[in-house]
């Protein structure tokens, strides 16, 4: 697995080589620094730790400096892991846009928005109990019974009701790398990402 920790910009959109539209996601990827190399001998599991975007050195306390001095790096804000990650790379290497070319298929990992406490007909797509009608009262949009038919006299795990959602863990697969600005760390992928303007992605291949 190869991979690198960006910052969605936002949306735009380019022409292809055939001419059409292409919506696009525009995507700060990088550079990164490698701050730790795991292997099965020392940790069990074999993986590199990078780091991306500098972070004030009044903001780090005195175990995350010692931690990215090992590096020779400033402090970082942002850790993530990859396992198995190919091609090699060693403790302080930087790794960039380079690892990716135009056209392949990535996938991009992110938080999804945070919609806050909805109701069913949002959350989980239900109907409604018909239409609207006189007598009905406010049931239009409930969720209706919640009960079984069994003698369980409880409510079931995972009977879906209102709740909160969003702000979770998405990953979006196969999309295609439509144009690569190295230098200005920019990456643009086809189709929509996770998360809003300004969040956290990976980029995994």
């Amino acid at each position: 697995m190869k991979g690198i920790i960006g910052r969605k910009i936002g949306m735009t959109s380019v022409f292809g080589t055939d001419g059409n539209q292409l919506a696009c996601t525009i995507i700060e990827a990088g550079p990164c620094v490698v701050t730790q190399v795991k292997t099965a001998e020392t940790d069990g599991y074999t993986a590199l730790q990078i780091a991306f975007e500098d972070k004030r050195e009044k903001h780090s306390n005195r175990s995350e400096k010692g931690h990215f001095s090992k590096s020779s790096s400033s402090p970082k804000k942002v850790l993530r892991e990859f396992r198995d990650f190919s091609p090699a790379k060693s403790l302080g290497e930087a790794i960039t846009l380079d690892i990716f070319s135009e056209g392949e298929k990535v996938d991009v990992v992110g938080t999804s928005k945070g919609k806050g406490f909805q109701g069913v007909v949002r959350r989980h797509g239900f109907s409604g109990v018909g239409e609207q009608s006189h007598g009905q009262h406010d049931r239009q949009r409930a969720p209706g019974s919640i009960g079984n038919s069994s003698d369980a006299s409880r409510v079931f795990k995972g009977v879906r009701m209102a709740g909160r959602m969003g702000a979770d863990r998405v990953k979006a697969r196969n999309l295609k790398v439509v144009k690569l600005m190295p230098e200005r760390n920019y990456i643009l992928v086809e189709g929509s990402v996770p998360g809003h303007n300004g969040s956290i992605v990976l980029i995994q291949k």
